[in-house]
Formats: structure tokens, C-alpha cells, sequence
């Protein structure tokens, strides 16, 4: 598929333009210069052809000194993979002297470029285009982001600069591989992991928490399958957002746990598992995704853990930290080192392979019956919790790592407490491990009345005496 990367000076609205052509919010926009650091992928499809597009942090200026370097590396990666480049300047600002700067640097560079005009809002703003015709390139495009103006022309004229237009058919949903999201909070690892995965830079590190922004969404292999990978920003509790940016960035990484086939929790080993790994974990299990839990920062444990029984005393400190997660797999690595590594890809291939794996009706029955036999559901009133029959149900979702599911006829969906429904799950694990996947019970009304009713079809109806007459 060919690609075409969006370049230009920081805040002339490059991650505007990503979004419309993505037709979707992915890149964080914001007023502020700078917010873009790692370069963000994505399809267009609104054209003739599908293709790639990528977004880049601002180049030639340093509006966030601490990242500038990481920046413009990550911009001329992405310039080097180029089949196209959107050089895109504002409108509004007129030409300045860093676009010309940008201007003679990329007439050296062997893509097409097309000069697109940012912040053409109105009709009556088309004629400062003309003023980017100094810059020299042959093919200038005004467009307005905001407004979705100019966008057809654009999509024609990135064609051209293809050169021969190939018609992609679309990829259907099931053909998309599966989405692991990596989430925690910030200065865990989170990028580095993503990077060690990868086997690239792809993704910006720094010790400063909130190095990325944005959800880095890349394609990887591991265990031998394809995913799409995504890198998100540290969750921090909300009091601590400093600034408008960072609320944005948490709302994109809670958005892509919602997105997410399998979430990869991150928390540091050295650290221990805090209250918000904790928080983020209840969002984990309040979106009923799949999880595996990563310890990071192996290298950093303490000596006292290296034997053994240090190692297992700490596995059993973590998983009972996370004892609302006891489903989900945990696996010691250190993404810096690359030990156990590749751990992670047979755990998730095992994770997948159980979200497949069905419970036998009989078997199903059996248990749930066992279960309530041995410890019997709590009383509401006069009344308890019967359930008459159950059994698995075929999942419509074609996508992998989905929840598994039972449907139970009961009498009364209500009697069912919150404790007991963990209980009869755990009792069900205990058949079935299913690791990393969610358990959900689907409860059905099906009274005693209506069992009698049914018990009595087909039967004559009653005779009743005939009334005397006076």
C-alpha cells in the first residue's frame, strides 16, 4: 500500500489533516505546539485508492525542547518510507522563513510533494494560497481541515502523485488482525516494550512520564501470528493531569482499552503493584476486554528476588495485589534486556486458544449443579436463586479473544448476588481455566409457573359441575 506522510512546521494543523483524511479522531489536536512527538499510522480510504497516512511531530522548531531530537528523527524515518509527501503550511500565518527552510530540504528528498494550504476556512481566504507559489513546488492544494474544504482535491492530486491508481478491495473486519493495546501508567515501560516487540525505535522513550501522547498503532508478529500493536499514554489519576493535552492523551488511551481485542497491562517490578495499576486494571475488567498482566523491569528486582522462592513470593504479592484479575497470566520480563520476551507471545497464543474452547452441556449442568449443592445461593426474602438448565453460547463476534459466555435459565435473574455470581465463575475456572478471558453469566427468567404450565400441556381440561337452574 502506499503511504503518504504529512510533514510541515509545528501547529499548522498536520494532525487536523490526519484525522480527516482517516475519517476518524486518532491524532490529538490542540493548540498548543508540539502535542504530535511519535508519528502516528492510518488508512485513508475516501479516495479512488486506499492508502497510508502518517502523521509527524513539527519539524525545524522546538516548542518542547525535551523531545525536539526524538521528534525530528522519528519525522525523517518516516519521510524515508515516503511514496508521497503532504508538506502543509498555515494559511493564516502566511509564509515564513521555517517553511521555506523546510521547503529547500524536502525539494531534496526523492518523493512527490504537494503543498497543501492549511486554514482556507472560507471562500474568501482561497487567494492567500497564491502566496506559497514562492516556495516552487508544482503542485499547490488549499484546504481548510476544520471545515472539510479541498479534501477531493487533495485525494486526487495524492493519486497522481502515486502515479498508477490500483484499486484495493476493502479488508473485511475479520481479516484485521487482532488488537493488543499496552496500557498502564506512566514511566512503566509501556514504550520500551513496544520497541523490544517491534525490534524498531518506534516509539519515543524518555524518563519523563508523559512521553507519549498519542495511541501508536503498529502492525508486529508475535508467537508467529500478526496483531496490531498499540502504544498508549500513562494513565495518571485525573487530579494529576497538568495540563488539557495529558486529558486528552488519557481520554485516547481509554478509548483504545474499548477498541482493544486483548489488553497487555504494564506495571514495574521494581515498584510493585500501585493503586493506580489498580484503577487501570478495573477499567480492564469493567470493558470485559482479555488481559495479560506484563512485570516489567525485570533487571531492576531487588537481589532477594533472584532465587526461586524470592521470585515465587513475589509472583504470589503481585497476583494477589490484582486479586480482582485472577484470571489473567502473568509474565516477569524485562523489556530493556529482552528477557522472557518472547514469553509474552506464547501466552497470548494460549489466551486465544482458550477463548474458543467450549464447556460440554452436561458437564456445564453438572457443575453449576455441584457448585450450588456444595455452597447454596443466599436467600432475598423468602426466595433463592434456582437455575433449571444451562449452557454455552455460540459467540457471534468473529473476532478473537472475546468473553466467554453461558446462559443460565433461572427463576428469578435478580437472586443472583454479585458474590455468588463470582463464585459459580471461579467454580466454572476451575473445569475450564480459560486465562485471560472474561466469564460472563447471561441470565434468563424462566418461573416454576411457566414449568408447571408446560407440565400440564396436552392434558383435558377440567370438568367443571353444571350449574343448577332455579
Amino acid at each position: 500500500m502506499k503511504r503518504a506522510v504529512l510533514v510541515g512546521r509545528p501547529n499548522v494543523g498536520k494532525s487536523a489533516l490526519f484525522n480527516r483524511l482517516a475519517g476518524r479522531r486518532i491524532s490529538i489536536v490542540h493548540d498548543q505546539p508540539g502535542v504530535t512527538r511519535d508519528r502516528i499510522e492510518a488508512v485513508c480510504r475516501t479516495g479512488a485508492s486506499p492508502f497510508g497516512i502518517v502523521d509527524t511531530g513539527g519539524i525545524g522548531a522546538a516548542p518542547d525542547p525535551d523531545f525536539a531530537e526524538a521528534t525530528h528523527r522519528a519525522a525523517d524515518d518516516a519521510l524515508d518510507d515516503a511514496d508521497a509527501v503532504l508538506f502543509v503550511v498555515d494559511g493564516k500565518d502566511g509564509l515564513l522563513p521555517l517553511d521555506r527552510e523546510l521547503a529547500a530540504k524536502l525539494r531534496r528528498a526523492s518523493p512527490p510533494v504537494i503543498l497543501v494550504v492549511n486554514k482556507l476556512d472560507t471562500p474568501k481566504h482561497d487567494d492567500r494560497e497564491a502566496d506559497f507559489t514562492a516556495l516552487g513546488f508544482s503542485k499547490v492544494v488549499g484546504v481548510s481541515a476544520a471545515h472539510d474544504r479541498g479534501m477531493d482535491d487533495l485525494l486526487s492530486a495524492v493519486q497522481e502523485a502515486f502515479g498508477e491508481e490500483t484499486a484495493v478491495a476493502p479488508v473485511p473486519e475479520l481479516t484485521i488482525p487482532p488488537r493488543i493495546v499496552i496500557i498502564g501508567r506512566p514511566n512503566v515501560g509501556k514504550s520500551s516494550l513496544t520497541n523490544a516487540l517491534l525490534g524498531d525505535e518506534r516509539a519515543i522513550v524518555s524518563d519523563i512520564a508523559g512521553t507519549t501522547r498519542d495511541a501508536l498503532e503498529v502492525p508486529c508478529e508475535l508467537g508467529g501470528r500478526p496483531y496490531l500493536l498499540l502504544d498508549t499514554a500513562g494513565i495518571r489519576h485525573r487530579s494529576k493531569h497538568s495540563t488539557s493535552v495529558e486529558v486528552f492523551s488519557v481520554m485516547r488511551s481509554e478509548e483504545a482499552i474499548r477498541m482493544a481485542d486483548v489488553c497487555v497491562l504494564v506495571v514495574d517490578a521494581a515498584a510493585g503493584v500501585t493503586e493506580q495499576d489498580k484503577r487501570i486494571a478495573g477499567l480492564i475488567q469493567k470493558a470485559r476486554k482479555a488481559v495479560v498482566v506484563v512485570v516489567n523491569k525485570a533487571d531492576l528486582l531487588p537481589e532477594e528476588t533472584h532465587g526461586r522462592e524470592g521470585l515465587k513470593e513475589a509472583l504470589e504479592s503481585w497476583r494477589s495485589q490484582l486479586f480482582f484479575l485472577p484470571h489473567a497470566p502473568l509474565v516477569l520480563l524485562s523489556a530493556k534486556t529482552g528477557d522472557n520476551l518472547r514469553r509474552l507471545g506464547t501466552v497470548l497464543e494460549k489466551v486465544r486458544q482458550h477463548a474458543t474452547r467450549r464447556l460440554g452441556t452436561g458437564e456445564l449442568n453438572r457443575v453449576i449443579r455441584d457448585a450450588m449443592t456444595l455452597h447454596p445461593p443466599p436467600a432475598k426474602g423468602t426466595r433463592r436463586l434456582k437455575v433449571f438448565y444451562a449452557t454455552q453460547l455460540e459467540e457471534s463476534n468473529p473476532r478473537p479473544f472475546v468473553p466467554v459466555r453461558f446462559l443460565l435459565f433461572v427463576n428469578s435473574p435478580g437472586l443472583l448476588t454479585p458474590t455468588y455470581e463470582t463464585y459459580l465463575i471461579a467454580q466454572l475456572r476451575r473445569v475450564r481455566e480459560y486465562p485471560g478471558i472474561p466469564v460472563l453469566l447471561d441470565l434468563r427468567a424462566r418461573p416454576e409457573s411457566e414449568k408447571r404450565v408446560r407440565g400440564r400441556r396436552g392434558r383435558a381440561p377440567e370438568t367443571r359441575p353444571a350449574r343448577r337452574r332455579k
